[in-house]
């Protein structure tokens, strides 16, 4: 993971910021990455006991219990967000309203780093259902590659970059995302 951090720390304001993490869980790595760079972090998450955990590992972060389709935060009060194994957690047709919700969240220049479930994970083209994680039913949902960048495109960003990568022996999308300056 750390170098898909430095690669993203690498395109962010020099000097720090303010980085919001939804579904944080316990800060690892992402929060705590920040955080050793003199970033604050706001991390959301729905499950106490991960934000427990956080609150032990990242205890300079500010952890707000909430579904991130639900929370409400100020307008562009972040420099950078991440939805790290979190986004493709929700029904896809919530991605969009969130994405949304992003933007406006984010300042003019504001970049966002999510990773994202495809066929390379579920074996279809769009998913939406449950499948085995550490031998229980995780839910999984998502469109494709094509439509999910349509969706972020219509929340008003612009792609920055798009990789495949297996860490873990899991398959995933990483999409680097700008609100535009002006």
């Amino acid at each position: 993971m750390t170098q898909v951090f430095d690669a993203f720390h690498r395109r962010l304001p020099l000097g720090g910021g303010h980085v919001l993490d939804l579904g944080c869980g316990a800060g690892e790595p992402m929060a705590r990455l920040f955080i050793a760079r003199g970033w604050r972090v706001t991390g959301v998450d729905f499950a106490p006991a991960m934000l427990g955990l956080a609150a032990q590992t990242v205890p300079q972060m500010t952890r707000i219990q909430a579904d991130m389709r639900e929370v409400d935060l100020p307008d562009a009060s972040f420099d950078a967000a991440t939805l790290i194994y979190s986004l493709f957690h929700l029904p896809r047709d919530d991605h969009p309203v969130l994405f949304a919700k992003l933007f406006r969240w984010l300042r003019p220049g504001g970049r966002l780093l999510f990773t994202y479930a495809t066929k390379e994970f579920t074996g279809q083209d769009e998913f939406e259902g449950y499948k085995e994680f550490l031998g229980h039913p995780l839910f999984y949902s998502h469109t494709t590659p094509l439509k999910l960048r349509a969706q972020v495109e219509a929340a008003g960003f612009a792609c920055d970059s798009a990789a495949y990568r297996d860490i873990g022996g899991e398959t995933f999308l990483w999409i680097t995302v700008q609100r535009p300056v002006t």
